[in-house]
């Protein structure tokens, strides 16, 4: 058997400031190319396990795991080799919203970029460099988009544009955070459907964070949930409840940056 992609033992999170824990003992694996939701009420516990999990947030005791590789926080060589293979969609978008669309596109890029590289794409981007943020944003339907400032975008436009510097990262797992908490019901869920599409079709790990219990038994194969920082239950989602989602049709393909 496949040893699984990502692996999280008897973790124990207690946030600055805090004296409770936020996670206690939560234990999980995710195999390569699995989508899963972790759903629960505010305050379960879910967004500070995402960030244990890309290491922005230290344990107290437990481990992380990736592609067979613990996480060590407190060296950033193994910190920065895992967060270049974790990407990151967090609820807000993070996007810069004064710089153009490519600009915050290629940001996933950074991870395989020098300072100086980065620099340099910032006053001066090459021909290249654009193509591959062109790709991919016409995998997000939001090619038309290249050069327009990111504050100029809707709130589902922007968050397309997070998951195109998601797909740019070239990641084995996508952690994503609440998102579709401030969207509308009908945009929340072209969103999910796009996000699960294009992690199928690329053979990447999703772990998402979610409210509505509905919409991860839809688009989701795994549910797991969350309550009082611990996993309270894990369960494959009925195919009464996925039939219902939108059908997933097949992601654009994948160009390559100079094409």
């Amino acid at each position: 058997m496949q040893p699984p992609l990502l692996r999280v033992e008897k973790l124990c999170v207690v946030p600055p400031g805090s004296a409770a824990p936020a996670c206690l003992d939560v234990s999980l694996a995710l195999a390569r190319g699995e989508r899963a939701a972790l759903v629960g009420p505010s305050g379960a516990g879910k967004t500070t396990l995402l960030r244990a999990i890309n290491g922005s947030m230290p344990a107290q005791s437990g481990a992380v795991a990736l592609d067979g590789r613990e996480l060590d926080v407190r060296n950033r060589r193994s910190l920065r080799a895992l967060r270049r293979r974790v990407a990151v969609i967090p609820q807000k978008h993070d996007l810069v919203e004064s710089l153009r669309v490519y600009h915050n596109v290629m940001a996933g890029a950074l991870g395989r970029w020098s300072d100086w590289h980065a620099l340099r794409f910032l006053f001066w981007p090459r021909a290249a460099e654009l193509d591959e943020a062109r790709g991919a944003l016409e995998r997000v339907a939001l090619a038309e988009k290249l050069r327009d400032r990111a504050g100029t975008l809707s709130g589902g436009q922007q968050q397309r544009v997070a998951i195109a510097r998601a797909l740019v990262q070239q990641p084995l797992l996508i952690l994503a955070d609440e998102p579709v908490a401030s969207l509308d019901p009908v945009m929340a869920r072209q969103v999910l459907e796009l996000l699960c599409r294009l992690a199928e079709h690329d053979g990447v790990a999703l772990l998402c964070t979610l409210h509505q219990h509905d919409l991860a038994a839809q688009y989701f194969p795994r549910v797991l949930e969350m309550n009082c920082g611990r996993l309270i239950d894990d369960r494959r989602a009925s195919m009464e409840a996925r039939s219902a989602a939108a059908p997933v049709r097949q992601a654009p393909q994948r160009r390559a940056a100079g094409a």
